[in-house]
C-alpha cells in the first residue's frame, strides 16, 4: 500500500509529529488531492486539544492529521465524483475531518467541500484559502447581506479572515475602513484596496469612523475584540447590523439600535471563486496573503507562530 508523510496526533492534546501513513483512499463522493500548500489556521489548536471535535460531535481516529486548508493535485476519484478527475487543481475545506486533515502529502475530501482553482491564484496561496473565506463569506453574505454602496468596517482587517473580507466586500460593491494592526497591517490593507484604513492600536477608530462615514456606518465585521472596538461600534448608524465569528472573544457588546449576531462559516465555495476571479473597478488582483510559510517538518512551530504577530495567513508547504 502506498504511504505518505504527514503531521499528525497519537491522542487529542498529544505531540505533533511526523507520521508514515498510508495514503487514503477515495469513498464514492470523496476525492484524494496531492497536497501542494496548507493553511495555518488560528483554529488549529482546538483541533489538536479536542475542543472542536467535542463540540462537533465528532469522533475522529489516531493518529489523526491537522490542518483544514488546503490544495493541490487531484490524483484520484470515488465513483460519484462528477466535478473532478485526475490532473485538476483544486483547494478544499475540512474542518474537524474525521478521516484526517491537509498536513500530508495527499489529502482526502468530499467534493462538496472541494473547488476548482481559481485562474491567477496560485496553489501557495490557495492552500489558505478555504476556511477564512469560508468564514469571511458567512459574515458579508450572510449575517450582514452586504449590499452595493454601503460602508463597511472590518475590524481586524489584516488578519486571515479580514484581509480576505475585505476584498470580497470591494467586489461586492461596498466602500471598507480597515481597522488593521500594526504598521504592517496598515501598509496591506492599503494594497488590498481599502477605501481607507487605521491601526486599532495607536490611532483614533471611532474619528477615523466619522471621517469614513459622517451619517454612520451601515454595517461592522468585527474579527478581534481590542480595546478601540467599543467606541468604532458606536459609529454604526442607528438599523445598522454588525456581526462577528462564533469563536470571537470576548463577545463584542452590540450598541442599541444596532441588529447584532454571531455567524459561522459557510460553504460558499463557488461564491468564493466568482470573487476572487473578479478583477473590481480597478482594485488591485485577489491575494491569500501568506506572511509565513513552514515545511511539513516545522507544523509544531507553525502553530506556535500563530501567537506572534503577522498578518494575513501562515501556510505549511508540503509540495514544491
Amino acid at each position: 500500500m502506498p504511504s505518505m508523510r504527514a503531521a499528525a496526533i497519537d491522542q487529542f492534546g498529544g505531540p505533533i509529529t511526523v507520521h508514515t501513513l498510508p495514503v487514503p483512499e477515495p469513498g464514492p463522493d470523496q476525492l484524494v488531492f496531492r497536497v501542494h500548500t496548507a493553511g495555518v489556521g488560528v483554529w488549529d489548536p482546538n483541533v489538536r486539544s479536542g475542543s472542536m471535535a467535542k463540540r462537533a460531535g465528532a469522533h475522529p481516529s489516531f493518529p489523526l492529521v491537522l490542518g483544514s486548508d488546503g490544495a493541490g493535485t487531484v490524483v484520484a476519484v470515488g465513483e460519484n465524483v462528477v466535478r473532478f478527475r485526475p490532473g485538476d487543481e483544486v483547494w478544499a475545506i475540512g474542518t474537524v475531518n474525521e478521516t484526517g486533515g491537509f498536513f500530508a502529502e495527499y489529502g482526502l475530501a468530499l467534493e462538496d467541500h472541494v473547488a476548482a482553482l481559481p485562474d491567477a491564484l496560485p496553489l501557495a496561496q490557495a492552500g489558505a484559502l478555504g476556511v477564512d473565506a469560508a468564514t469571511a463569506m458567512g459574515g458579508l453574505s450572510g449575517a450582514l447581506d452586504l449590499q452595493s454602496g454601503e460602508a463597511l468596517m472590518v475590524y481586524g482587517a489584516s488578519g486571515g479572515v479580514g484581509h480576505l473580507a475585505l476584498q470580497f466586500a470591494k467586489r461586492m460593491g461596498a466602500r471598507v475602513l480597515a481597522v488593521a494592526s500594526g504598521a504592517d497591517g496598515v501598509a496591506l490593507v492599503e494594497a488590498l484596496g481599502a477605501d481607507a484604513s487605521v491601526d486599532g492600536r495607536t490611532a483614533d477608530v471611532a474619528a477615523a469612523a466619522r471621517r469614513f462615514a459622517p451619517d454612520g456606518l451601515d454595517a461592522a465585521l468585527v474579527l478581534t475584540n481590542g480595546g478601540t472596538l467599543d467606541a468604532a461600534l458606536a459609529e454604526i448608524k442607528d438599523g445598522g447590523r454588525m456581526t462577528w465569528p462564533n469563536g470571537v472573544r470576548p463577545v463584542p457588546d452590540v450598541p442599541e439600535g444596532v441588529h447584532g449576531q454571531a455567524h459561522n462559516a459557510t460553504l460558499s465555495l463557488d461564491a468564493i471563486n466568482d470573487l476572487v476571479r473578479s478583477s473590481g473597478d480597478g482594485l488591485p488582483p485577489f491575494q491569500v496573503h501568506v506572511a509565513e510559510a513552514f515545511p511539513l517538518d516545522a507544523v509544531p512551530e507553525a502553530l506556535r507562530a500563530l501567537d506572534a504577530h503577522y498578518v494575513g495567513k501562515l501556510a505549511v508547504t508540503v509540495a514544491g
